[in-house]
């Protein structure tokens, strides 16, 4: 199975940008070996027992980072799907594990959002918001960015250059980041994230990350390119696959908040996204593990800005970001009805919502596809947004098979992939380029498709139940948490994909019972303002002027 630049919050996740063998060893000051095939794939024979005791020396600043890389190799294995894959002993008691450890918080400390009354306050502020992603990890910051321009602060969107006339037509500023979005997407298809698939795949990759990263100290104070309106960010908002974002903000001295589409702060509810780790003792220290292994792959990107863009001091933690970030207001962009916010996550951190554009209330659907919807029943949507489809043929023959099997009527959604060419002709299918997720899940009976975090909020917000066929990514994570909601069936991986697991797939989301919780997903979604929340949380959180 191949991935792709999702159209939601999946590859550029920097899918575990576990680049740990990348760094050259010219690059290496004398106490830094070079990476010894840390982590190279599927490695059968390793000892894969790791005392407590062990695991917390990967966070101990007096053990050599040479010592942390072979502990790290010993207990982690990167998947093809961009994932890391580690085990922890199963008699552990999870307290033995939980390094960084918090105690659950008491919600009712926590000023409400809306309670924030010095909101009216906050004099007009000129806001950066530096964002790496696909379109679904752009989208609802252009959301939070006309609100916050509603507030009366100006906001400069810093983002791919393929988003810009998406960004200026919504009317906010527009800032290009570094990188070739094309050569981006086509390296993250390849390499399922941007975790290299092997050696020659390097260099394009930490080239991409470099440029990025210099891009931010500009997006931040240059003046707009095409107008030449000066601007200086009072405020940084940014998502954590922008890397350098925490270390321009401490050489400005401004406010930074962070906001993401899946979690990245460490928990012992459920397992850092990127990870696959099957025991819950191990699910805070997977947290720790992606973060280290991420911060090994750049440090010295990291450390160069700092010394000759930033005039900072290089960082020597392994801890990584965590270290750097544990003080930094988070903001989640889902709904707390599919995941609620964890009793172990302070006050520092809100989940939101999901931030929705509304994109559906301007949309004229095509009269063709209008007088198919009316022609029959509800369809059921099956589409991958911008993922390549390993074998479109063989996948559309299933499709079509499967939905002749159940007597369904499917909306067959083209892609990048060349999804459906083979389906013209069937009465009972309808091929579509890009619609609104908002208006046309509205007009389906249940969906099937990759479980990036925006389309999975479409879906959910429309009461569809959901089938979720993870790529990579973040992806297997909606699909555990669609499944556990009971909104959907177990997710089933591209590499399984077949057609008795999608007949069987069509078949329970049928089943009322199951449309009965989706149902019950929505409602409770209604009551939600996911771009309210996160302005609110924001404004909530920046520092107040004594």
């Amino acid at each position: 199975s191949d991935g792709g630049a999702g159209s939601s919050a999946s590859g550029n996740e920097v899918a575990a940008v576990c680049r740990t063998h990348t760094m050259p060893s010219q690059n290496l000051k004398s106490e830094e070996l070079e990476i010894p095939q840390i982590l190279e794939r599927a490695k059968t024979e390793r000892q894969r027992y790791v005392s407590p005791e062990e695991a917390a020396q990967i966070f101990d600043d007096r053990i050599t980072v040479h010592q942390k890389l072979k502990l790290l190799n010993r207990i982690a294995t990167i998947k093809d799907d961009g994932t890391v894959e580690f085990e922890v002993p199963g008699d552990v008691e999870p307290p033995a594990l939980s390094i960084g450890s918090v105690t659950p918080c008491d919600e009712v400390d926590e000023e409400p959002l809306d309670a924030a009354e010095h909101f009216q306050h906050i004099p007009p502020l000129q806001i950066v918001m530096l964002i790496v992603g696909t379109r679904g990890d752009v989208q609802p910051f252009v959301a939070i960015g006309k609100q916050l321009q509603d507030y009366g602060h100006r906001v400069r969107l810093a983002t791919h250059l393929n988003f810009k006339e998406f960004v200026l037509t919504s009317g906010l500023e527009f800032y290009p980041l570094g990188a070739d979005p094309k050569a981006l997407a086509e390296y993250m298809v390849k390499n399922k994230g941007f975790l290299p698939s092997g050696p020659s795949e390097i260099p394009i990759q930490r080239s991409q990350l470099k440029e990025i990263i210099y891009s931010l100290l500009p997006a931040c104070k240059d003046p707009d390119i095409d107008t030449g309106i000066p601007f200086k960010a009072d405020a940084i908002i940014a998502n954590p696959p922008a890397y350098g974002h925490t270390h321009v903000a401490e050489a400005l001295n401004v406010p930074i908040h962070i906001f993401f589409t899946m979690p990245w702060t460490p928990t012992s509810e459920f397992p850092h996204p990127l990870s696959r780790v099957k025991q819950p003792a191990g699910y805070r220290l997977s947290y720790q593990i992606v973060d280290s292994l991420i911060w090994l792959g750049m440090r010295d990107i990291i450390n160069d800005l700092r010394k000759k863009k930033l005039k900072l001091r290089p960082v020597t933690y392994l801890s990584g970001s965590q270290a750097s970030e544990s003080d930094i207001p988070h903001g989640y962009i889902w709904s707390p009805q599919l995941v609620p916010k964890p009793k172990d996550w302070g006050p520092k951190i809100d989940v939101v919502g999901f931030c929705f554009l509304d994109l559906a209330s301007n949309y004229q659907p095509p009269d063709s596809l209008v007088s198919w919807l009316e022609a029959g029943s509800k369809p059921i949507y099956i589409g991958f947004g911008s993922l390549p489809v390993q074998e479109p043929e063989k996948m559309t023959e299933i499709i079509i098979e499967a939905l002749r099997i159940t007597n369904q009527r499917g909306i067959i959604h083209r892609g990048w992939g060349g999804l459906g060419d083979l389906a013209e002709g069937h009465d009972f299918i309808y091929l579509l380029d890009n619609v609104p997720h908002d208006w046309l899940f509205l007009q389906c009976a249940a969906v099937v498709h990759h479980g990036g975090a925006g389309t999975t909020a479409a879906g959910l917000k429309a009461a569809c139940p959901t089938t979720i066929i993870p790529f990579f990514g973040d992806q297997p994570f909606w699909g555990e948490r669609v499944q556990a909601r009971g909104v959907g069936p177990p997710p089933i991986p591209i590499d399984q994909f077949s057609l008795a697991k999608l007949v069987e797939a069509i078949n329970f989301m049928l089943d009322p019972k199951v449309k009965e919780c989706a149902v019950e997903v929505s409602k409770g979604m209604e009551n939600e303002d996911g771009v309210g929340g996160a302005v609110k949380a924001f404004l909530k959180h920046l520092p107040r002027k004594k």
